[in-house]
């Protein structure tokens, strides 16, 4: 399964959504790829720490296999050349980090917006799920994500602002469903930094319900812990496996994996 986490509106946890849910996968005995291809490359930091300014700060990563997207050559590196393997069993990493942007304008004018689709079709026996971390923006790098992806998790932060984003969002997953990608659906809206006894956040997940936008359960509660994990780069599933938001991320995780039940067909009418 190819998952990717796409939101234009920065700070609303693209990177801990997908660093989590990713690492919860591994845990779980999933072989688990994570692109990062934010030229922030916070994913990158979170999963491998300090070697990812020191170890891994001349990695080819995602930025490398770009890059050779642009050459003609008798000998094409593999993918797998560019993917890292990060401290958690299962769990592999394609790194981010800053040559993304110096890239950016060159792979788009060549129009390369379907090469990362095909290194993960090529990618696929290998792994068991692909997530991808994208930028804060509607940008070449996040177009090839939406193309390559067959599921779409779309984080979500109680305010208006993210709300009147939200609906531009839709629209333009539905685009790049017509134009570029059948396969690609949205998996749900994942609720992040929820507060329950605000009256708001309550009023504004019911409001989004209500209209029959996919809001998934749990909905991820606001907590010091995720800074915690940041600051000493380990997924909560490996800091604190019974903290009550790492088991709101596992709730998250099974439900997006559990077996849909079959639509009840309607009857026809006599």
């Amino acid at each position: 399964m190819r998952r990717v986490v796409f939101n234009q509106k920065g700070g609303v946890g693209k990177s801990t959504i997908t660093c989590n849910l990713a690492a919860i996968a591994a845990a779980a005995g999933r072989r688990t790829l994570l692109i990062d291809l934010d030229p922030q490359g916070n994913s990158t930091r979170y999963l491998l720490g300090a070697t990812a300014d020191a170890e891994h700060a001349e990695a080819p990563g995602a930025a490398g296999f770009f890059e050779t997207t642009l050459k003609f050559s008798l000998r094409t590196p593999a993918t797998s050349d560019f993917i890292v393997a990060t401290p958690w069993p299962n769990l592999h990493l394609m790194p981010g980090g800053p040559l993304l942007d110096e890239l950016h304008g060159k792979l788009e004018s060549r129009y390369k917006i379907y090469k990362l689709r095909d290194a993960l079709l090529e990618l696929e026996g290998q792994y068991d799920e692909i997530w991808i971390d994208t930028p804060p923006a509607l940008n070449f790098y996040t177009r090839s994500a939406l193309i390559a992806a067959e599921g779409c998790l779309i984080p979500f932060d109680c305010d208006d602002f993210s709300r009147r984003a939200l609906y531009g969002l839709l629209d333009t997953v539905k685009e790049l469903q017509a134009d570029h990608n059948a396969a690609l659906r949205v998996e749900g809206i994942v609720v992040n930094q929820f507060q329950p006894r605000a009256s708001l956040p309550q009023r504004t997940v019911q409001e989004l319900r209500d209209e029959g936008l996919p809001v998934l359960d749990p909905c991820l509660s606001a907590s010091v812990k995720v800074k915690e994990s940041h600051e000493l780069s380990r997924p909560l599933i490996h800091l604190d496996a019974k903290h009550k938001l790492t088991l709101e991320f596992v709730a998250l995780y099974e439900s997006l994996t559990r077996p849909k039940a079959p639509k009840a067909r309607a009857r026809a009418r006599v």
